[in-house]
């Protein structure tokens, strides 16, 4: 049996604040479930029902998540109170799930005046309808090549979450959690939301100014400043590849020391890793954009389509153009 906490005194007047879950086909269960469960701990531990929720989607059936698992929708895309909060779920192909109906109501209840978010990738629809023009948003990691290159009036960051006036976004799993923190908090005092933290055993909550990924330390498993400065330059230098000669100079080395570096730590050289990167971001955008393969190899940093191509058989086995059309084929199924 559940524990009663100490409750936490809030003074809260007026009705209960309502969010509105929009579930899109292969949505990610954990962003959504993590941010309802601190709402139901929030109103737990105030002893006081201070937020409300509701799950809606197209069609007002049921819906399937990422995982699976199958949910009842309790409604169709509904016009809504003024004082509603939107939050979109997004998942797996968020491109396919986010509809034309979707689109115009989103559109409908944004000039209503409604706080409007979208978790993990449910920041793409919000961009497609119009309603992260001239605004911050983040998305998750996975998608924020294929993002950048369609939606160059938004400021895309790599934070944890954002929020800008009426808009919030968050990068999935568990960021859900550390912008409802935010919420609450803003709602109801830092003694609410650090309580609920507690309750969820999340001992580490993060603000907007804390980054989505691990540090290139950790990811790639070594800690070597230099090494680390120089993938970082490579990462942010991918549509204009730096030589390995200038990139060593940069960081005080030699081209043969920043070989050597590489061999020993990453078992490959510089131009090798560098090559992947590109190659892994290209990838990205084959899958997750609509863009032309001489586009997608511009952006990449390749001069010419065939070069690409080769490059891109030599490390996937396959091209561009049969990857693109597989990955359409796995998802039609």
């Amino acid at each position: 049996m559940e524990a009663q906490p100490q409750n936490i005194e809030v003074k809260a007047t007026g009705k209960p604040r309502r969010f509105v879950f929009v579930l899109l086909p292969r949505f990610t269960l954990l962003c959504f479930a993590a941010a309802v469960d601190a709402l139901r701990i929030a109103n737990r531990m105030a002893n006081k029902p201070l937020y409300t929720w509701s799950v809606t989607g197209e069609g007002g059936d049921t819906i399937t998540c990422s995982a699976g698992t199958e949910f009842k929708l309790e409604y169709d895309l509904p016009e809504l109170g003024r004082d509603d909060t939107v939050m979109v779920c997004g998942g797996i192909d968020v491109q396919s799930a986010t509809t034309k109906k979707l689109l115009n109501w989103l559109r409908r209840e944004s000039r209503r005046g409604l706080k409007i978010g979208g978790l993990c990738t449910a920041s793409y629809s919000l961009a497609r309808a119009g309603l992260l023009d001239g605004k911050k948003a983040t998305i998750h990691w996975e998608n924020q090549d294929s993002f950048a290159e369609e939606f160059e009036e938004v400021t895309l960051t790599k934070s944890v979450f954002v929020v800008d006036g009426n808009r919030m976004s968050t990068a999935g799993g568990t960021s859900s959690i550390d912008l409802m923190l935010k919420v609450i908090a803003d709602d109801h005092g830092e003694e609410l939301a650090n309580a609920v933290a507690d309750q969820l055993i999340y001992s580490s909550i993060r603000t907007d100014q804390d980054t989505q990924r691990l540090s290139v330390p950790t990811r790639i498993g070594v800690r070597h400043p230099k090494l680390s400065q120089v993938i970082q330059m490579m990462e942010h230098h991918i549509e204009e590849p730096i030589s390995p000669a200038i990139l060593a100079t940069d960081v005080g080395m030699s081209t043969r020391q920043l070989e050597r570096l590489f061999r020993r730590y990453l078992n490959r050289s510089p131009k090798r890793y560098y090559m992947e990167l590109r190659l892994q971001k290209a990838r990205n955008l084959l899958m997750q954009t609509d863009m032309s393969v001489i586009n997608v190899a511009l952006a990449c940093g390749f001069a010419s389509p065939s070069h690409f191509s080769k490059c891109y058989r030599a490390h996937y086995e396959t091209t561009p153009y049969r990857e693109r059309g597989s990955h359409a084929a796995r998802l039609s199924i």
